[in-house]
């Protein structure tokens, strides 16, 4: 990986936001998630929030390269556990190719990392309660978020996996489905568990991340058939079949 750090004027407006490190460990945490740490050379200055992420420099965005295919250079991935000395993330290996992809497959303990962030809106809010719908990429969100919450917190929920060997521990009793087979994109699963989801029925915060078509679904049955106010429904499409840069 190339280094950023070079002369010229963008670096400056860069130098603030970015970060270097070494990555400590690779470790599979499910049958489709990575757990990637990584150690930065100096304590990151820059505040978190649980549910933000960082970005990675998969090439140099102030190469050639970089300045022609900007949407080549960086992927998105949600902090999972954060210290300002060591930050790990939860990476989904998903069915396709990509430079994402690539990076994760072949990244190495002892490999450098250059970094953006922690950075982000997708936090959660004040609110008399909590639900969280999303499949596997989102609960590398929703499980810090809930953590923050503490187990005061009203919190209720659907989350959906392939199979139960493709689950990420949250905390909570959040409701499981499972695909099996069915698509991941504009995924009926997830709506079909919402749906025999009990919902408290004073206002509060609803999270939505995942599949980007499936998040539209999971928000208009809140909407239509739910009555939720749209302002009260948060969402984070994390991917969609082939989008790149859109994870």
């Amino acid at each position: 990986m190339m280094s950023t750090r070079r002369r010229n004027p963008l670096a400056k407006v860069f130098a603030k936001y970015f970060a270097e490190g070494t990555v400590t460990s690779v470790e599979p945490v499910t049958s489709t998630m990575l757990g990637i740490r990584f150690a930065p050379d100096r304590p990151v200055e820059l505040p978190y929030t649980p549910g933000q992420h960082v970005r990675v420099q998969i090439n140099d965005p102030l190469s050639v390269y970089g300045i022609l295919r900007p949407i080549e250079t960086l992927r998105t991935y949600t902090i999972w556990e954060y210290a300002p000395d060591a930050i790990d993330l939860r990476v989904h290996r998903y069915d396709g190719s990509g430079i994402g992809l690539t990076w994760a497959s072949t990244v190495r303990a002892g490999d450098r990392i250059t970094f953006w962030g922690p950075q982000g809106d997708f936090v959660t809010r004040e609110a008399a309660h909590h639900v969280f719908v999303g499949d596997e990429t989102a609960t590398a969100a929703f499980g810090p978020m809930i953590r923050a919450l503490g187990p005061e917190a009203r919190v209720t929920g659907v989350l959906e996996s392939e199979a139960p060997g493709d689950e990420l521990a949250v905390p909570g009793s959040l409701k499981r489905v499972y695909r099996r087979g069915a698509p991941a994109h504009y995924s009926r699963t997830l709506v079909a568990g919402l749906e025999q989801l009990d919902l408290p029925t004073e206002p509060g915060v609803a999270y939505v991340a995942g599949e980007a078509r499936t998040c539209q679904l999971v928000r208009d049955h809140l909407v239509t058939e739910r009555g939720w106010d749209r302002a009260a429904i948060v969402t984070k499409p994390f991917w969609t079949p082939g989008k790149r840069g859109l994870h």
